[in-house]
């Protein structure tokens, strides 16, 4: 008995041992995991959300803009590119070192990029190289474990099918300057453009878009595992332009080597049908960034291809202004078709003579003939019965010299001088500063928009606008039906007389624009031929009997026409300028007759594209295929 009871009072030792041991274990371990689960929860479930799971924002796919007919004209290409997103990274500075020993990255890039680290917060992913080749993709990919936080992937690039023949008005987009990103976020996304001209700048809001986010799951490394959620944002709007794309190129080819503009506008409404500036530049170049030699060239230009020529050149509009001067004299009460002025070939006016074009002597006429031969001492008279506020006044109705409202961006507003204007400029204004506007000279500085305007609402007697944008999103916008439009508060009598004029000119043999007549048949253009100085000829040019064709391209006269049609139904209006064209007539007219032909036979502004449009999507796939 004795021996059982040792026995048991051992066992009952060693299973005290074991399980004061056991419990000692356990204890432990349920402290720790009390420790890590309760005491320092917020700690670790934080680490382990930042190790496993990670989202950033995605720039969504910029808009399309296309044509009246859903031809693209701004689309998207696919390219691969290298991103760097700070939080998946311990030490930025050290994968920034590798990444540089890897990937070729020029030294103001690489400031770029430093910048761009320290100023954005570490959710937004900063980019480090754009279009990337297989060389590089490659290297990134085998060192992946020394790049926590850079990614390879899909980036879309700006393209323009129609390349320099649309540039001015479609404009182009660039990447957001440092101060933009840091005013808004959105704009410090990799892929994000800002418009700079044209549409892309004038309806950037709408194309940019909302943009989307992407979660990824990564181990310890900061290396992705996979993703596990992608939302792509919305694309922006597709915006519709008038614009008929197959006259657009028609008025580039027109335009050729000269330096000038082409403005075409649906009369009824002021939809732009083509708007063309020369010489062009590629707009793709600024999506990746213009080579310092090539913009060193558009800068010498004396052609000054980036300035949009049809919104912001200013020209003097010679002759072709002559409607304006007459229509305000009529409502003066001092000119009507019945008034007969005599043009001996000058005008003279105190000691200064003042000579009609060719020094030609027109003899004893009446408007609608001083419009149809161009008669400049004619107008010289009527512009000093009427007086230049009178004169300004209707070219306020006729949308000279006054804000158009029109959706584009830098429209200039161009200038018809009032005595108020010179005064404040200490301008001494006398009679002869009088004679000269009356043919479109001397201070009188318009744009071809302007022109083409003012030719629509002699046409339609209505106070149409120019707009570029047909529908934003598949909404028509405002203006595109022609009753939007009020009517113009011109006299129609007073328009007649100026239409018939404006039909004699290029429908008689002794108009100026006569060898524009159209061909089509029953169909008739009325228009204006005009040339406007731009060099101050000396009294000894003059005894010379210089010729304008043989002085320096930049001292010869601007070429410009404006017309519309058809004469008994207007439809369409255009408005040329040829710089240093010399004679409208000659230069200007040819291309006005080819687009009125092209327009007259087509009819682009009686179609239209369906609602649906294009598809959304106007990317274009990648140039190589998926391997990154």
């Amino acid at each position: 008995m004795r021996k059982i009871a040792r026995e048991r009072a051992a066992f009952t030792r060693r299973a005290l041992l074991i399980g004061g041991g056991q419990a000692a274990v356990f204890g432990g371990i349920a402290a720790r995991l009390y420790n890590l689960q309760i005491t320092q929860h917020s700690k670790y479930a934080l680490l382990a959300e930042h190790n496993s799971i990670s989202e950033r924002l995605v720039a969504p796919e910029r808009g399309l803009i296309t044509d009246r007919f859903g031809a693209i004209v701004a689309g998207n290409q696919q390219h691969w590119r290298a991103l760097f997103l700070q939080a998946m990274a311990p030490e930025p500075q050290l994968v920034l070192e590798n990444f540089f020993k890897l990937v070729s990255i020029p030294p103001e890039e690489q400031t770029r990029i430093a910048q761009d680290v320290q100023s954005r917060p570490r959710y937004i992913p900063v980019l480090l190289k754009d279009y990337l080749d297989w060389p590089d993709m490659a290297a990134i990919e085998i060192n992946t474990p020394n790049l926590p936080g850079v990614m390879v992937e899909v980036g879309a690039s700006r393209v323009y099918p129609l390349g320099p023949g649309l540039a001015h008005a479609v404009g182009y987009v660039a990447r957001p300057s440092q101060s933009e990103a840091r005013a808004d976020t959105v704009l410090a996304l990799p892929g994000m453009r800002v418009g700079r001209t044209g549409v892309e700048d004038y309806q950037d809001e709408s194309l940019r878009g909302v943009p989307g986010f992407v979660q990824t799951e990564t181990n310890v490394h900061g290396e992705v595992v996979r993703e596990v959620a992608h939302d792509p944002g919305t694309p922006g709007q597709t915006v519709t332009l008038a614009i008929d794309a197959g006259l657009q190129q028609l008025a580039v080819q027109g335009l050729g080597d000269n330096a000038g503009a082409v403005v075409m506008l649906d009369a009824t409404n002021g939809e732009v049908l083509a708007m063309a500036s020369a010489p062009s530049f590629d707009p793709s170049l600024f999506d990746k960034g213009v080579p310092a030699d090539v913009w060193d060239g558009w800068m010498k230009d004396p052609k000054h291809p980036l300035q949009n020529k049809a919104t912001s050149g200013l020209f003097a509009p010679g002759s072709t202004f002559k409607p304006t001067v007459a229509l305000a004299a009529m409502k003066a009460g001092v000119l009507d078709e019945h008034t007969i002025l005599t043009c001996p070939g000058f005008f003279k006016l105190g000691d200064h003579v003042f000579w009609c074009d060719n020094h030609t002597a027109h003899g004893s006429i009446t408007v609608t003939t001083a419009l149809q031969v161009s008669c400049d001492v004619f107008f010289y008279q009527v512009a000093l019965r009427v007086g230049i506020d009178k004169i300004a006044d209707m070219a306020t109705t006729m949308g000279l010299g006054v804000d158009l409202q029109a959706d584009m961006p830098n429209v200039a507003t161009g200038l018809v001088p009032t005595l108020d204007w010179a005064k404040s400029r200490g301008i001494h204004w006398v009679q002869g500063s009088t004679v000269v506007q009356g043919i479109g000279q001397g201070y009188t500085q318009l744009t071809p928009l302007a022109l083409a305007t003012m030719i629509a609402r002699i046409a339609t007697g209505t106070a149409v606008g120019p707009h570029i944008a047909r529908r934003v999103g598949g909404v028509l916008q405002d203006g595109s039906d022609p009753n939007d439009w009020p009517d113009l508060g011109v006299d129609d009598r007073h328009l007649a007389i100026i239409r018939q004029g404006l039909f004699e000119v290029v429908n008689t043999p002794n108009g100026t624009g006569y060898g524009a007549r159209l061909t089509l048949p029953n169909v008739q253009m009325a228009g204006k031929t005009g040339t406007a100085q731009t060099h101050d000829n000396t009294a000894a040019e003059k005894q010379q009997g210089f010729n304008d064709m043989t002085m320096a391209w930049e001292q010869r006269p601007n070429a410009l026409f404006v017309a519309y049609a058809p004469f008994d139904n207007p439809r369409y209006a255009v408005a040329v300028v040829i710089e240093h064209g010399n004679y409208g007539a000659q230069s200007a007219a040819p291309i006005a007759h080819d687009l009125m032909t092209y327009a007259l036979t087509n009819d682009p502004a009686g179609r239209d594209a369906p609602l649906t449009g294009p598809a959304q999507s106007g990317t274009q796939a990648l140039p190589v295929s998926s391997g990154a």
